[in-house]
């Protein structure tokens, strides 16, 4: 297996993809779910972390600092940021945002790495539904210093149309300017399913059905 098949048997081992009938938040009735709070242990966060890495490496994304958004996003960069070092060799920062500015102490809204004019600057969370993380996350960065964001990773690209005909993947990149890397996308688990990597046969046929619906390419 390559790593984005081994990936994907990894999030159905720890029940994080899942396949059946589910009712998203946008009302679509999807046949398959992805639930990241089920990573729960030390040795699933360190596997998501060499994922996270090898994704960068494998995709050259130049780095310097990697952001974790909160809250989701905090344990996500420290995971990969780990692995970047441990795999790779690769020793590169991280920091995270408060929800809230500290207003004693050292202060300030994040905590980490202090970002420098220049830096680049790679994203960090889990799945983009509607890009509203990175929306969120690009003001503040570019208030804290004049960084260069120079990439966003996810775990999982949905491949979806959001209100329109682009995904939120490609409405960030329309907005932003940001390449969002998935480390898989729905292509990628189909395939996986079709080669029986992973279990969910059955449900191919509405995942093709569910793919041709709301998908882009």
């Amino acid at each position: 297996m390559n790593y984005k098949e081994s990936f994907i048997k990894f999030m159905v081992d720890c029940g994080v993809l899942t396949f059946g009938e589910f009712t998203l938040k946008s009302g679509r009735i999807a046949p398959y779910f992805i639930n990241c709070g089920n990573y729960k242990t030390g040795a699933q966060l360190a596997k998501l972390g060499e994922y996270y890495a090898e994704c960068i490496k494998a995709n050259d994304i130049q780095v310097d600092t990697l952001f974790g958004p909160a809250y989701k996003g905090i344990p996500l960069a420290v995971s990969a940021v780990v692995a970047l070092s441990n795999k790779y060799g690769i020793d590169v920062s991280y920091c995270f945002d408060r929800k809230e500015a500290k207003d004693h102490g050292e202060g300030g809204m994040f905590v980490g790495k202090e970002l420098r004019d220049g830096e680049r600057v790679v994203i960090i969370d889990d799945v983009m539904t509607s890009g509203k993380a990175l929306r969120e996350s690009m003001p503040k960065l570019m208030t804290a210093a004049d960084v260069n964001v120079t990439g966003m990773v996810i775990t999982v690209d949905r491949m979806e149309k959001g209100t329109g005909d682009l995904s939120a993947v490609q409405e960030v990149k329309r907005d932003f300017g940001v390449i969002v890397y998935p480390i898989v996308t729905m292509e990628d688990i189909i395939d996986a399913i079709k080669k029986e990597i992973v279990p969910g046969k059955e449900y191919l046929d509405k995942m093709l059905a569910y793919r041709e619906k709301y998908g882009v390419k």
